[in-house]
């Protein structure tokens, strides 16, 4: 057998591809929820875990609290209140109250990771805890990794985490949590799909062991690191109580809808349109105030005026129209409640389908970059609270690259004219519109039906590109059709797309921008580089950027690929939309974060 010792990064990447497809664009108007009927908590007999007594609000109106406990307003109620979350809108619903229940090992908070106290440390290289070795593997004949045996053996890196839980923690009926635990919800994961997020990590895995009663260790499959790598843990599931759980049902059971977990609340009783948490007496944190309602309202206006009324604490809620956001700063600067406002990681953005000859002029996207006013959309949209985006890499995470080292494309309509003109496009008759081949220049526009943004950031587009003399089709489709399998992105059938991404605490980006993520027929249409953007020194670049160790030859290939994007505009950043947390001025301690859910740290909240 021959052993040829070269070190290759193949497309065993490709494995994870399809489940790394962001569904943050399908936010506007989440997904469908189960009806939820009255719950009471089952008898211990019936799920171990403890009865709570309690009085909850009634599903039509909502009363003050005469006990101290917090109220807390949402706009969407989730339908499973489980740790794993079917997609990134279920996350963002659910996440506000699971966090309570099942706090993340890690959390992701300012765009970093943090320890919430489960585990007793963030993983680290320095520590010890993440290790880097190397390992021997096949190539088949097209020299992919395979675990066949061939002729062909390469030496490649390969990644182990480990994990230190923390042996104080319990679940709410006083059992002691151990890596028997996080171990459980690997073992179920590998029996049914506990959602994308976790199915994606279960692609990048080699294994997940338990080491000790406290400790797990996650081993990548070789030659593959995930930016995300320290995070290869399974959130805990009491395996004392799930152990003989149906697979199938587990996502729909009675523990999905009233989980019991080990934070620092649990679930007392559920109704329809409220639910009510009450203190986990085994939590080894901070001690947070007694109980917890939170009730469900699908209008801002209502948690908008029960906050103000003295009925709720704390609301919060994503992508207010322009009028709700003057109406909430209004009533701050009145002083009947306070008003944070956070740069919500989900950004928007306008993609070049480059396969279109006319948009493979660099020129043509240029000028459409400068024809648009996108300091107007963040005036008007987001009153003021946010910013232009200048690349794919949000203000906030590590590796955002200074304004000064980027190509920039300002509100310039005479730029854009002026490009239009070098590019031949002309209005040769003075009718105000450009032509191509004796016909108007017109270009397509694909977005989701629905949203009151997409619609105002399309109409304003259209009209920005009808000043420079450029037509606009809008045309508005349902998420389901957009992100389909065989859909305008994925196939790349479109002009012009507008939609949506969640930044995370690392940037990642290869799914994005590597040549491998361009939708073809040879990939199955997988990968998220739906601009067709394969540019030889960026590919290499975010493929540094996405597997080297080391952060600052992470950070030098950052910037290096930012650099390239931006001069090349194969998607033109808009902006970021805004996220709004209200709270009655009688409440402390409430600070919403872009990436953690903005009850992270409730357990800190006080009234005064």
């Amino acid at each position: 057998m021959v052993k040829h010792w070269v070190h290759t990064r193949r497309s065993i990447a490709a494995l994870s591809i399809a489940l790394l497809c962001l569904a943050a664009c399908q936010l506007e108007g989440g997904v469908t929820r189960p009806t939820v009927g009255s719950a009471a908590i089952p008898t211990s007999a019936e799920t171990h875990a403890p009865v709570v007594p309690t009085t909850s609000a009634a599903a039509t109106g909502v009363s003050a609290s005469p006990d101290g406990s917090l109220r807390v307003g949402l706009t969407a109620e989730p339908g499973d209140l489980l740790p794993y979350h079917s997609d990134s809108a279920d996350e963002r619903i659910t996440a506000p109250i699971s966090e309570l229940l099942f706090p993340a090992p890690l959390l992701a908070l300012n765009y970093t990771y943090t320890t919430t106290g489960v585990l007793e440390r963030v993983p680290s290289v320095a520590n010890g805890d993440v290790q880097v070795a190397k390992a021997d593997v096949f190539l088949d004949s097209a020299g992919v990794i395979t675990t066949t045996s061939t002729e062909v053996i390469t030496q490649v890196q390969q990644i182990s985490v480990t994990y230190h839980w923390n042996p104080q923690m319990s679940w709410a009926d006083g059992t002691p949590l151990t890596a028997d635990d996080s171990l459980f919800a690997y073992e179920l994961a590998k029996r049914a799909s506990l959602g994308q997020d976790a199915d994606s990590r279960l692609s990048l895995l080699a294994r997940y062991e338990k080491l000790d009663d406290h400790t797990t260790r996650a081993v990548l499959k070789p030659d593959f690191t995930d930016p995300a790598y320290i995070t290869s843990y399974w959130t805990p599931l009491p395996r004392h109580l799930l152990h003989d759980v149906d697979p199938r049902s587990f996502t729909t059971g009675t523990f999905a809808l009233i989980p019991m977990g080990y934070g620092p609340y649990t679930v007392a009783r559920r109704d329809p349109g409220s639910l009510r948490l009450a203190r986990n007496p085994h939590w080894p944190g901070p001690t947070p105030v007694a109980a917890v309602s939170f009730i469900f309202r699908d209008h801002v206006e209502l948690l908008r005026g029960a906050v103000t009324g003295g009925s709720l604490d704390v609301a919060g809620f994503e992508l207010p129209e322009p009028n709700q956001i003057s109406a909430l700063k209004a009533d701050a600067a009145r002083g009947t409640l306070s008003l944070a406002a956070v740069r919500s990681p989900i950004w928007e953005h306008l993609d070049f389908n480059l396969d279109m000859p006319l948009l493979q002029d660099i020129r043509v996207r240029r000028a459409i970059a400068y024809a648009i006013n996108r300091q107007g959309m963040v005036d008007t949209l987001m009153d003021g609270y946010s910013s232009v985006m200048e690349s794919w890499v949000v203000p906030g995470q590590w590796a955002a690259a200074p304004l000064d080292q980027l190509t920039r494309y300002p509100y310039n309509p005479d730029e854009s004219r002026h490009l239009l003109d070098q590019a031949g496009y002309l209005d040769s008759n003075g009718d105000g519109l450009r032509e191509l081949d004796a016909h108007n220049l017109t270009l397509g526009l694909v977005t989701t039906a629905g949203s009151p943004l997409r619609t105002q950031v399309a109409n304003q587009i259209k009209a920005d590109l009808a000043a420079v003399g450029v037509t606009l089709v809008i045309s508005a489709v349902s998420a389901a059709d957009l992100y389909r399998p065989n859909g305008p992105l994925y196939r790349r059938n479109f002009d012009l797309a507008l939609f949506a991404w969640i930044a995370g605490p690392d940037p990642r980006g290869w799914e994005r921008w590597s040549c491998a993520g361009v939708p073809k027929e040879s990939n199955g249409w997988t990968g998220n580089n739906f601009p067709g953007w394969c540019f030889f020194e960026a590919d290499k670049a975010i493929r540094t950027a996405t597997t080297a160790i080391d952060i600052r030859e992470r950070g030098a290939a950052y910037l290096r690929q930012q650099q390239l994007f931006t001069q090349e505009l194969p998607v033109l950043p808009l902006f970021q939309r805004v996220d709004l947390t209200i709270s009655s001025p009688t409440i402390t301690g409430v600070r919403p974060d872009a990436t953690a859910p903005f009850t992270w740290n409730l357990a800190t909240w006080a009234r005064k």
